[in-house]
Parts: structure tokens; C-alpha cells; sequence
């Protein structure tokens, strides 16, 4: 939007709200804003230069901006801080996290009032006909067991979030209810009944489809496979996101293949968390972006996120080949106490180790299996000093106790990449995490302290220490550009008319705190945040209100 346009926007929707503006004063007003944002700095998310004004809030949307006065409810002095909208997070596993932390600590905490899940092909929804009839007259976080997206969406409803939601369907998940978890190709019937599924759940409200195809049973599917359901979602306009085949040694092919699908089936593209894993592979990222650059010249919709951070997290089953992570975790668990089996499987995991650097580079997070607390928190190279264990054999022997669910990150990344990426026009931030709280069940994990850190990060390293992005850019990636590849509607802007999800922070002292070792921590510098104009973070601290909607 050109500056002249966002201006005269702003007055054409004052005055349809009463507000009348003559040489930059307000003159009348019909009714008092529930809440004025006086004094601030203004970035408005469309990467322009900022304003100085005030804003007012009413039943929950933008209603001016300009020299607005005192006639509101409630004043909040933002002198010296900057005002944005409300940051989007493109790229989470939050999912039913919500149901344990209804607020989302950590996400709120940062800024962050919309989060979109259901990412990497993993989503809480489709489920087979199978399993939900043997679950239906069952409850789930205390509401009925849901089948679809709109059951799904319905007990968050029904329980209140304190963040706006919402949600790709996981490719793995729709084929996992139809197909099964087996490396078994589609039929015509099945991919019929898989399009089907997938049309009605982006009927009730889907933003797109996710693939994750470094996992299980998601990467079972082929290309022309994926091509069909990214057809459905081009049908209505959706979003495909995909996590690639592979993001190392074949990362070049992989994002090839990701642009032919976009390319053959129309759809809309977001490369999700795009990195060049592995110190050999460091060198390919400009090769990476020419690509992207390459098919948006073509006339393909693409754009990618990344993560501020160095080290991946992901389950520490991918160090089991993927043909061996196909059925029940039964049948997975199976092959590992298989002598002859696990000998196999091992030596794939150690030339996964070798890659990335080592086992030092391999950080377990929470284990809690008896015995197994002495190594949360440690990379496995110290697991094995305390065990006694050499690496196969340690991993093995998590894997096993653990019964497949612990996770790990990996230090395989390069800084000069993640910032390259962020220099690039079509990049966002997306944090691939999740809500995380401090209290309760969820403060027990030892999650990657991108949950809790990813965009204030952006903001104290990539703006005010690198100096890679201006202030203005950086909302920009945070709010506009992602509510774009979402579709969202009245938001990721502060025009009139528009939702009030805004931030107010300070960005000389805007700073993650959360650490590998205690990532449980808030940021600093966020000093206060509105949620469809809901006052929620006030002076740094929750004011227990649930404002989120579903998006």
C-alpha cells in the first residue's frame, strides 16, 4: 500500500466512524474509543516508514488514527515505544497445546497473537471412520472427541484461547485416517477419498494443506499424489506448506520437487523453515534463494519462513530410517529390540551423527522415563560420559525406554544463512514451535527455546545488533506478510476497520530470554498487547483475558 493510500484510508475510515479530522486534530466524534494508544510510534505492517499518533480502539477493531484526544475509556501512554500489529506466526506445532495453556504463554508473551498449527503434515484432525466411532462417546481436554477441523475448532471455542488460531490439515494425519501409517501407494479410491476429506475440511475452515515429507507416513506419498491434494486446496484459494524431503545433502532436488507441485497443481506455495542443513551443505543457500527468486519470476506464488535460531528440533526418531518408521509405534519399537535390526538402524543413525558434527551437536530434551531425568538436557555425547554407552547404543536405549517420544535438536545450521534469508523480501520469521507456559503440565518439557523467543530474537538480534532489517521491514515480516499468505481478513495491518491485535514494545530493549538450558522465559521489552482490541499483556504481565477467535 502507498503511503498516500494508507493515509487516506485512514481518514475514509474515520469518518465512516464518526471521527472528523481538520489539519491533523480530531474535531468530533460520536462516541468515545474504549481505549486510546496515545504517543507512540506507529508501524502500520506495510514496511513503510512509521507515524507518529495516537490510535483508538473499539469493539475490538482499529477506529482511528490521528491526534485523537482523551475521550476513551482508557488511556495507555506509549511515549518512546513502538506500535505494531499484532505479530503472525506462520509456522507452529501449538495444535491442542491450547487446551493445557489456554492464555499461550509463550507465544502472547512475545507478541504473537495468531498462531497457525497443524504444520509439517502433523494436524489434530482428520481421523479415520474406524477410530473415531471407537471414540466418539469418549472426551478429549474435556470435550467430545472430534473427528474433523470443525470439531476441532469447536472445543476451542467452547474453552476460550487468549490467542487467535488456526490451522493447516497435516497431509501425514489425512493419510494416515484413509491409507493407514504404511509405505503403501494411493489407489485411485483412496486419493478420491483423501481429495474428498480434504475439500470438506477446507470447506469448514482449513487455511491449506501441510506436507512433512522427512517423516512418517506423510513422505509414503508420491509427488503426483501431492500434486492432486494441492489441487484441492488451489480450488479454494489455500495454502501449501511444505516441510521437504530432505533439507541437506538433497535439499536442492527437494525444493525443486516442492516448486513442481506448487507449479503443476497451482497452488499457492510456503516453504516451510527453509535451511541448508549440515556444515557441507552451508554453501547452497544463495542457490536456494535463486530458485525461489527463479519461480516467482515464472509466475509462482512462493514464499518461505525461518527460525531465528541455529539448531533444529525434531523427534529423535528421525535417526531411524524413514521405511522403518512405518506402521504402530509397536511395530517401530519392535525392530529396535531386533538385534539384527537395530545393528542396521544404528548404522544410519551414526551417519546421520557424522553429518551433523558429531554427537555433540545432538541435544536431548525431556526424558521421563524412570532413570532416563539424569539425561534431559544434555547432548548425547554427555549422555554417553554418563552412561557409559557408546552413541548407537544410547540412542537405542532412549529411543526404547522413551517408547519413541523424546525429543532432540540438532546445531546443524550457519548464522550468515539465517541472515541471507532474512534479507530476502519474500522471508517471515515462523518459530515451528508451540505454546509452552512456565506452570502446569507443559512447564515440565524442556522445549526449544524458539517457543518462547523466535520473534522477539528477530527483533534484539536480526534489527537492533545485526542490523540486517530495519524496524519497519521486520513488522512488516511479522504481520502483513504472513496475514497475506494466510488470507486473513482485517488483519496483519493497523488501518481502520481492522482488527485490534497490537503490539506495543520497546525496541531498544525488545529481548529473548528463553535458553537451551532454561527455556522457560519470557522475553523483555513487549510491554503490552491487545487482542481483537482485548487489552491481554499490560505493563508485561497477563490480565487473564481470552480474546483469541478462530481464524
Amino acid at each position: 500500500m502507498e503511503r498516500r493510500d494508507f493515509i487516506r484510508t485512514t481518514l475514509i475510515g474515520a469518518a465512516a466512524l464518526g471521527v472528523g479530522f481538520y489539519g491533523g486534530r480530531k474535531i468530533g466524534i460520536k462516541q468515545p474509543f474504549e481505549t486510546i494508544i496515545k504517543n507512540g510510534v506507529i508501524y502500520t505492517g506495510d514496511g513503510k516508514a512509521p507515524i507518529k499518533g495516537d490510535i483508538g480502539i473499539r469493539d475490538g477493531r482499529i477506529a482511528a488514527i490521528g491526534t485523537l484526544g482523551d475521550n476513551a475509556d482508557f488511556i495507555l501512554d506509549a511515549k518512546g515505544l513502538a506500535i505494531s500489529p499484532g505479530w503472525i506466526d506462520i509456522h507452529t506445532h501449538t495444535d491442542t497445546n491450547l487446551f493445557l495453556a489456554p492464555k499461550g504463554d509463550s507465544r502472547i508473551f512475545q507478541g504473537i497473537t495468531t498462531d497457525i498449527g497443524g504444520n509439517c503434515g502433523d494436524s489434530p484432525f482428520p481421523y479415520s471412520d474406524a477410530h473415531y466411532e471407537a471414540n466418539k462417546d469418549t472426551l478429549r481436554h474435556g470435550y467430545p472427541f472430534w473427528q474433523d477441523i470443525d470439531g476441532f475448532y469447536d472445543a476451542y471455542r467452547k474453552q476460550g484461547i487468549g490467542i487467535n488460531y488456526g490451522s493447516f490439515v497435516g497431509q501425514g494425519q489425512l493419510r494416515s485416517a484413509v491409507i493407514g501409517d504404511n509405505n503403501i501407494p494411493a489407489t485411485p479410491e483412496t486419493l478420491a477419498k483423501m481429495c474428498s476429506i480434504l475439500d470438506r475440511e477446507m470447506e469448514m475452515g482449513a487455511v491449506g494443506i501441510s506436507l512433512g515429507l522427512e517423516y512418517a507416513p506423510s513422505s509414503y506419498a508420491s509427488d503426483e499424489e501431492l500434486i492432486e491434494l494441492c489441487k484441492v486446496v488451489a480450488k479454494h484459494d489455500g495454502l501449501y506448506a511444505i516441510h521437504m524431503r530432505n533439507e541437506d545433502d538433497f535439499v536442492e532436488e527437494s525444493l525443486k520437487d516442492a516448486i513442481r507441485i506448487a507449479r503443476d497443481s497451482g497452488a499457492r506455495l510456503q516453504v516451510s523453515h527453509l535451511k541448508a542443513q549440515n556444515a557441507a551443505n552451508w554453501h547452497k543457500m544463495p542457490t536456494l534463494l535463486a530458485m525461489i527468486d527463479q519461480a516467482k519470476a515464472e509466475g509462482i506464488d512462493i514464499a518461505f519462513d525461518r527460525y531465528p535460531y541455529i539448531a533444529f528440533s525434531t523427534s529423535l526418531s528421525s535417526f531411524i530410517p524413514l521405511n522403518d518408521r512405518q506402521g504402530s509405534s509397536e511395530e517401530v519399537l519392535a525392530r529396535l529390540t531386533d538385534d539384527v535390526k537395530a545393528a542396521e538402524i544404528g548404522r544410519y543413525a551414526e551417519s546421520r551423527i557424522k553429518r551433523l558434527g558429531g554427537p555433540q551437536n545432538v541435544l536431548i530434551a525431556t526424558c521421563r522415563a524412570e532413570g532416563n531425568s539424569q539425561y534431559s538436557g544434555k547432548n548425547v555425547a554427555e549422555c554417553c560420559q554418563i552412561s557409559g554407552m557408546e552413541v548407537w547404543p544410547m540412542i537405542r536405549h532412549l529411543l526404547i525406554s522413551e517408547k519413541l517420544n523424546v525429543q532432540m535438536a540438532g546445531f546443524a545450521m550457519k548464522e550468515e544463512n539465517i541472515q541471507m534469508e532474512y534479507r530476502h523480501p519474500l522471508s517471515m520469521p515462523g518459530s515451528d514451535g508451540s505454546v509452552y507456559s512456565p506452570e502446569g503440565p507443559l512447564s515440565e518439557s524442556i522445549p526449544h527455546p524458539r517457543s518462547y523467543g523466535s520473534f522477539p530474537r528477530l527483533f534484539c538480534k536480526y534489527v537492533r545488533e545485526d542490523k540486517i532489517l530495519d524496524l519497519a521491514t521486520a513488522v512488516h515480516k511479522c504481520s502483513a506478510l504472513p496475514a497475506s499468505r494466510l488470507k486473513l481478513k482485517e488483519r496483519g495491518l493497523l488501518i481502520p476497520g481492522y482488527w485490534a491485535d497490537v503490539v506495543v514494545f520497546n525496541p531498544d530493549t525488545i529481548e529473548e530470554r528463553s535458553t537451551y538450558d532454561n527455556p522457560h522465559q519470557f522475553p523483555v521489552g513487549i510491554e503490552h498487547v491487545f487482542v481483537n482490541g482485548v487489552w491481554t499483556i499490560k505493563e508485561g504481565s497477563h490480565t487473564g483475558k481470552l480474546a483469541g477467535v478462530i481464524v
